[in-house]
């Protein structure tokens, strides 16, 4: 039969808050949240500088990295760096969640951010960050080493450029909407020295043991 799509509002909540450079029309940063069957993409981009390039560059990599959804994440990088080979290039954040087995794999090359913020955070407060492997996509791609880590529904994962101060993360998280928090951390947090963004994604609870879900797996495994 015909996969199911899984719709990604089943999966995750997510928000972003983003601006170009003060002065520009065009943000050299970009993101990408899209569902797949099992699961769904999410990606944040920012191309080298701001402006038209930095944009050029992003554009590319949203390109491909669409035309390639539901790949493991090292083969998405790899395909983002063949087509910025052209561009001044970006740093490259993704994180793939797989719900059959509540998993997120992410990688990153160069300079953005993300993190992991678990529901329980008020209480022990525990946090994982991304690896950030050094290079240019599109330039200088290191050896791709990808990270695997277990989620619950309800955590929170957080992607952010060099345009939002990280010093956000110090700070206690609360558990209102992905919006409320993208918005708290997009003006509280920006910096006015480069293009800025950032993306909250909360894991719906709903979407991951529902009985339609478990039957839209077992759907997409015959």
């Amino acid at each position: 039969m015909d996969s199911v799509a899984l719709k990604q509002e089943d999966l995750v909540q997510w928000a972003v808050g983003e601006s170009p450079f003060p002065g520009q029309t065009v943000s050299g940063d970009g993101h990408l949240v899209a569902a797949f069957p099992g699961g769904v993409l999410l990606a944040v981009i920012d191309g080298l500088g701001h402006g038209a390039e930095a944009a050029a560059a992003t554009t590319a990599a949203l390109s491909a990295l669409g035309a390639n959804v539901g790949k493991p994440v090292v083969r998405l990088m790899e395909a983002s760096h063949e087509a910025l080979r052209q561009t001044r290039g970006a740093a490259i954040s993704l994180g793939s969640l797989n719900a059959r087995d509540h998993s997120l794999t992410w990688l990153g090359v160069g300079n953005v951010e993300a993190a992991v913020i678990r529901r329980y955070e008020n209480v022990s407060r525990v946090r994982q960050s991304i690896m950030l492997l050094p290079g240019v996509v599109g330039h200088q791609l290191p050896p791709l080493h990808a990270t695997v880590i277990q989620l619950e529904p309800l955590d929170l994962l957080i992607f952010f450029t060099d345009g939002i101060n990280r010093d956000f993360l110090s700070e206690p998280t609360d558990a209102t909407s992905p919006e409320l928090i993208a918005n708290r951390i997009f003006r509280k947090y920006r910096r006015r020295t480069d293009d800025a963004l950032v993306l909250v994604a909360r894991l719906a609870e709903r979407g991951w043991h529902t009985p339609l879900y478990m039957q839209e797996l077992a759907d997409l495994s015959r």
